[in-house]
């Protein structure tokens, strides 16, 4: 595919993280990818907003947006406050998308909350529904392995530090569940396959 995919890692991450699921992406058609890198802890969130949206914009074409966890929202957040951008499609992979149990259990402990930084804000808050004019696919895992059951109390299925019900946001145009713990998603192949179906054709393929 001619379209341009930008990915978008998760917090305490930086763009080199994605390149296993770039690969994945490029080996499933799309040869026009990118990682967006952006300081998750000590950066502006806002900022990251305005430089996206920038990238987004000089790009001549559609652009897709893939975003694990805190990518995810900035995604979001990005597409909601900005209504001139190129049009595409965009995947969240165990984004908290209804804000992070995890992280406000994290902001109840003094001497954890450098763990959030700056991004604290949109982890727990979260969104209240999509409503922008492009299509978004959720990707939720359900193996409960990760440091985030230690600060939320989740009481359905979770990839240890998401819940499936904060990923679930009203208006999204698809969502499946996958067994993949939090940082999991990011090196599964059935992840990138559900990615790349979903980019080509604004849906996942139907479950097996």
């Amino acid at each position: 595919m001619n379209d341009h995919v930008v990915l978008l890692h998760g917090i305490w991450m930086r763009g080199f993280t994605m390149a296993p699921f770039a690969r994945r992406l490029r080996a499933a058609g799309f040869a026009s990818l990118e990682s967006f890198d952006y300081a998750s802890v000590s950066g502006d969130f806002d900022l990251a907003v305005d430089r996206l949206a920038a990238r987004m914009r000089a790009v001549d074409g559609p652009v897709h947006l893939v975003g694990h966890s805190l990518g995810g929202m900035l995604a979001v957040e990005t597409l909601l406050r900005r209504g001139d951008l190129p049009p595409g499609r965009v995947v969240c992979l165990g984004a908290p998308l209804r804000g992070s149990a995890a992280a406000r259990g994290v902001g109840k402990v003094p001497a954890a909350r450098w763990v959030m930084g700056r991004s604290a804000p949109i982890l727990t808050r979260g969104f209240e529904r999509w409503d922008a004019a492009r299509e978004l696919g959720i990707v939720a895992g359900r193996t409960p392995l990760g440091l985030g059951r230690f600060f939320g109390r989740f009481d359905g299925p979770n990839d240890g530090t998401v819940s499936v019900e904060e990923t679930q946001l009203p208006g999204a145009t698809d969502h499946r569940i996958v067994a993949s713990t939090h940082s999991g998603l990011v090196f599964s192949d059935e992840v990138a396959a559900l990615t790349a179906s979903f980019l080509r054709a604004g849906r996942f393929p139907p479950a097996a």
